[in-house]
């Protein structure tokens, strides 16, 4: 069996669309849709569905594509091993990522790592917690960020603490105070992120043995801010999400000093690339020369 077909099915996968798969393989639709058919004949069993809104997995197609991207994980072991005999850097890799960490930390890392590395293809695959865990899981990411603690299964690399701040209007009653007390935002009508998104500000909550009226929830963190700046409530976000913008809210520390932990995750069950495990210890050294931007608040 050839193994561009797997690499195909992977990425129609990947993608939910024989169209797209075909565009960034640089194949024509037909080509990709005859490898499709060629597999499912070799196996003698669909793998994909398709309707109008796209093509996904089969149950069928479920059991073989882990075992699918088991065989191209060792395939591109395999392949960055003999470049590195022969003196040559090659590979891709492949990262989970959520926003914070896609604004302030992953553009200088890639740009050192690059500058180091520069055949050594990054993507970057972007969601929430629960989507990186899943990524992971299935093999489709080679390491991916994660606020800790997350699964026991995962080999954890600690990275740095970002100070969870809650956010109001600068009118706010409580806004001149140095920081702010959970049994004085109890009744506070409250943003929340969207789940998937609200494992940090959840776990706050629930340390400060609260539960505030939720008035709003938002998929966006910029959203949540924006609503904050209305007056439509207060929220908690993340340090990393508030820094080095110009926002009309004020953050305050909260009085437990409540930060989340991010490090890397890695999947314990599968062997990292050279590639990949280069580009972590790049993360770890860019890491101990960054630090936050202020935040500025326009009133």
């Amino acid at each position: 069996m050839s193994l561009i077909k797997y690499e195909i099915i992977q990425r129609v996968v990947e993608l939910g669309s024989l169209t797209k798969a075909a565009e960034v393989l640089g194949l024509t639709q037909s080509g990709v849709s005859h490898a499709i058919h060629s597999l499912e004949a070799e196996f003698g069993f669909t793998l994909l569905s398709r309707s109008r809104s796209g093509v996904k997995l089969t149950d069928n197609g479920e059991r073989m594509l882990k075992y699918i991207r088991d065989i191209l994980l060792v395939q591109e072991q395999l392949k960055q091993e003999a470049a590195l005999i022969n003196g040559i850097e090659v590979g891709t890799i492949r990262i989970g990522t959520f926003t914070s960490i896609s604004v302030h930390w992953l553009p200088g890392i890639i740009r050192q790592f690059l500058s180091e590395h520069p055949n050594i293809e990054v993507r970057l695959f972007e969601g929430d917690y629960h989507e990186i865990e899943e990524w992971l899981l299935k093999g489709e990411i080679d390491f991916g960020f994660v606020s800790l603690p997350t699964m026991d299964s995962f080999h954890i690399i600690p990275l740095r603490q970002d100070r969870m701040l809650c956010i109001m209007p600068p009118g706010h009653p409580l806004a001149g105070q140095p920081s702010i007390q959970y049994s004085q935002i109890a009744q506070e009508p409250f943003i929340m992120p969207k789940e998937g998104s609200d494992y940090d500000v959840r776990r706050v909550l629930k340390k400060g043995n609260i539960k505030p009226p939720v008035s709003f929830q938002a998929a966006d963190d910029y959203a949540i801010i924006a609503m904050v700046e209305n007056g439509l409530g207060i929220s908690i976000l993340p340090e990393m999400i508030i820094q080095g913008r110009t926002n009309t809210v004020v953050a305050l520390e909260l009085e437990d000093h409540s930060c989340r932990n991010l490090g890397i995750a890695l999947n314990s069950s599968q062997s990292s690339t050279p590639a990949a495990q280069k580009l972590v210890r790049t993360a770890k050294a860019w890491l101990t020369g960054w630090q936050p931007l202020p935040q500025t608040v326009s009133r």
